[in-house]
């Protein structure tokens, strides 16, 4: 069974603004391009000795109340500053949720004034949520692309994909063991529902199919090695 592909590219919302004789535009994973506007020639100043000295002066300044203001704050170390924990809702970050839309717009930031890089049109499929802000939630999907999608977009309902990486069939059997009945072979990308997971096997359904059983979890992208639930 060959699922559809879950993904259509949006253009993007191009938000352009002036600054200094040249033309902005965010591009792609928000770089940006550059085009000097016709008629406006970039000025340059010649600076004598006496603006190189004060130049000079203000740096010097700058560098030294710097510093002192460094000296004054306390350094965290990197293991210090990391957390496991979402900073809104306190759940687990990364964590696998699903999308409960039928068109999901995934942004290059959260808030709806930054442009579209996605439009998702399939329900269910998993989402790893690797940040919060506020009711956005940026997240990666199982390509591998990241960006941010509002929460109410988003669902608590596991579900995963067979893993694109595979170079072979996943086999779907009857029960948790490798000599179990074998029930269905799915491709990559196959789109299911998880119902539980013992670290090593996940009970599943091939969503909107009948086709329902045991897979080793290691063949799945929404699950993670040795995670467990029920």
């Amino acid at each position: 069974m060959r699922p559809s592909s879950p993904l259509f590219p949006a253009e993007n919302a191009c938000i352009c603004k002036y600054s200094r004789g040249r033309l902005s535009k965010p591009i792609g994973n928000n770089r940006t391009i550059t085009v000097r506007q016709p008629g406006v020639k970039p000025r340059r100043e010649s600076l004598t000795y006496h603006r190189k000295l004060c130049a000079g002066l203000c740096l010097a300044l700058v560098f030294l109340n710097s510093a002192a203001l460094a000296g004054a704050m306390p350094v965290k170390s990197v293991a210090a500053a990391a957390w496991n924990k979402g900073r809104e809702t306190g759940l687990p970050i990364p964590r696998y949720v699903s999308l409960k839309a039928h068109k999901a717009r995934m942004r290059v930031g959260p808030s709806t004034i930054y442009a579209t890089k996605w439009i998702y049109i399939k329900p269910g499929l998993p989402m790893e949520i690797i940040d919060e802000y506020g009711h956005w939630r940026q997240v990666r999907d199982d390509t591998g692309v990241t960006g941010w999608m509002h929460s109410a977009l988003l669902s608590a309902t596991r579900t995963a994909v067979v893993a694109p990486w595979l170079t072979k069939n996943a086999m779907l059997r009857a029960d948790p063991e490798p000599t179990g009945t074998l029930v269905a072979e799915l491709q990559p990308r196959v789109l299911l529902s998880l119902h539980s997971c013992t670290g090593v096997w996940c009970r599943v359904s091939v969503r909107e199919h009948a086709a329902k059983g045991y897979i080793r979890q290691d063949t799945l992208w929404g699950a993670y090695p040795g995670e467990m639930f029920q």
